[in-house]
C-alpha cells in the first residue's frame, strides 16, 4: 500500500464486472487485501433520450421564436420573459443531451472514470444559466412597474397558450427519466414552462378585463420568482455533486452501519461515498478484519448489497487485518 494511501488498491474500470482481489505487504510487512466491484446487472450509460432531446429543443426553439415576434409586437414583458426563460430551457436541454452522450465515452488511462462527471456540470451550468436570465428579466420588469406601456392581451393570451401545449409535450418527453437529475431538470423545467403560460393567459385575460398594463411586469416577476423557486433545488443538487458530496438519498452513517454489520468486520475507516455522474454512485472504505481475507464471494456478495442497498455501484473495498495498524492517510499527509 506504500505509506496507507487509500487509493492505491482502487482499480476503477467501467468495463469489467470481474472481482478482483489484491494481496501484498507495505512497507511494514502488514498485509492488505482489496476488492473492487461492480453492482450487478449495473448499467453505465443512462437511457438514450436523444430523440427527445431533439423534438424538445425544435419546439422549444419554433415557441422561443413566436414569443420574441409576438412579444415586441404586443410590446408584453411576459411574453418577453417567458422567452428569455426558454432560451435558458434550450440551452439546458442541449447541455444536457451534450452530458448524455459524453458519459458514454469509455474511459482512458487518464480520465479513468471516462467524461461521467460531465453530466453533473450540465446540471450546474443549466442551473445558473437559469437564475441569470431571470436576473435580466427581472430588472426590465422593475422598470416596466414605474413606467407601464400598453400590450396586447388577446395576442398574449394565444401564444401563452400555444406555450402550453408546447412545454407539456416536452414535459411528457422526459417524464420516465426522473432519476437522473438531468432528465429530472428537464422534466420540472417544461412543466413549470406549463404552468408559467397559464399564468400569462390568466394576465392577457385580466390585461382585457381590467386595462391595468401593470399586470403585465408583475406576472413577469411572477414568472421569475417561480423559477427561482424551481431552480434552487436543483443548483444545490448539482453544486453538491460538483463537490463529490454523498447524494442525498444516502446516509453515510446507514452505509457505515450496514458495513459493520458484515461478519467479521470489527470496524470501518475512510469511507468515501461521492457521485460519478448524475445516474452513478462511488464508494471506498476501508474494513478491518482480524480473522483474515474473507475471500471475493464475500467481495461479491458486499457489493451487490450496496447496489441493492443504497444504489451503489462502484464499490471499493480494502480489507485490512490487524486491527492496531489500519492505513489511515493523516490529512497533513495528503499531497
Amino acid at each position: 500500500m506504500g505509506g496507507g494511501h487509500d487509493h492505491d488498491h482502487h482499480d476503477h474500470d467501467h468495463h469489467d464486472h470481474d472481482h478482483h482481489r489484491h494481496d501484498h505487504h507495505d512497507h511494514a510487512g502488514h498485509f492488505h487485501g482489496a476488492g473492487h466491484s461492480h453492482g450487478a446487472g449495473h448499467v453505465h450509460a443512462p437511457a438514450d433520450f436523444g430523440r427527445a432531446f431533439a423534438l424538445g429543443i425544435g419546439l422549444n426553439v419554433a415557441f422561443i421564436v413566436a414569443e420574441v415576434v409576438y412579444g415586441l409586437l404586443g410590446n408584453s414583458m411576459s411574453l418577453l420573459a417567458d422567452a428569455g426563460h426558454n432560451v435558458s430551457d434550450v440551452l439546458g436541454l442541449g447541455l444536457a443531451w451534450l452530458a448524455s452522450e459524453l458519459v458514454k465515452r469509455a474511459p482512458t488511462p487518464r480520465f479513468s472514470y471516462g467524461l461521467l462527471g460531465s453530466s453533473i456540470l450540465a446540471a450546474l451550468f443549466n442551473a445558473i444559466f437559469l437564475l441569470v436570465a431571470v436576473g435580466a428579466i427581472s430588472l426590465e420588469a422593475i422598470q416596466r412597474l414605474s413606467n407601464p406601456e400598453p400590450v396586447a392581451g388577446r395576442t398574449i393570451m394565444i401564444v401563452a397558450a400555444l406555450g402550453i401545449v408546447v412545454n407539456g409535450v416536452t414535459a411528457w418527453l422526459f417524464a420516465s427519466g426522473r432519476d437522473d437529475i438531468n432528465l429530472r431538470a428537464a422534466f420540472l423545467h417544461m412543466v413549470s414552462d406549463a404552468l408559467v403560460s397559464a399564468g400569462v393567459v390568466v394576465a392577457g385575460l385580466l390585461i382585457l378585463l381590467t386595462g391595468w398594463l401593470r399586470i403585465d411586469p408583475v406576472v413577469s416577476l411572477v414568472i421569475n420568482a417561480v423559477i427561482v423557486w424551481g431552480t434552487w433545488g436543483l443548483l444545490r443538487e448539482s453544486f453538491a455533486m460538483s463537490m463529490s458530496a454523498a447524494p442525498d438519498h444516502i446516509d453515510p452513517d446507514q452505509v457505515r452501519a450496514f458495513l459493520c454489520g458484515r461478519a467479521g468486520v470489527m470496524t470501518v475507516h475512510d469511507l468515501h461515498v461521492w457521485p460519478m455522474s448524475t445516474t452513478e454512485i462511488a464508494m471506498t472504505c476501508h474494513l478491518v478484519m482480524p480473522g483474515g481475507h474473507p475471500g471475493d464471494c464475500f467481495l461479491h456478495d458486499l457489493s451487490a448489497e450496496l447496489s441493492r442497498k443504497f444504489r451503489i455501484n462502484h464499490a471499493t473495498v480494502q480489507i485490512e487485518i490487524d486491527p492496531d495498524r489500519v492505513c489511515v492517510l493523516a490529512p497533513e499527509n495528503v499531497v
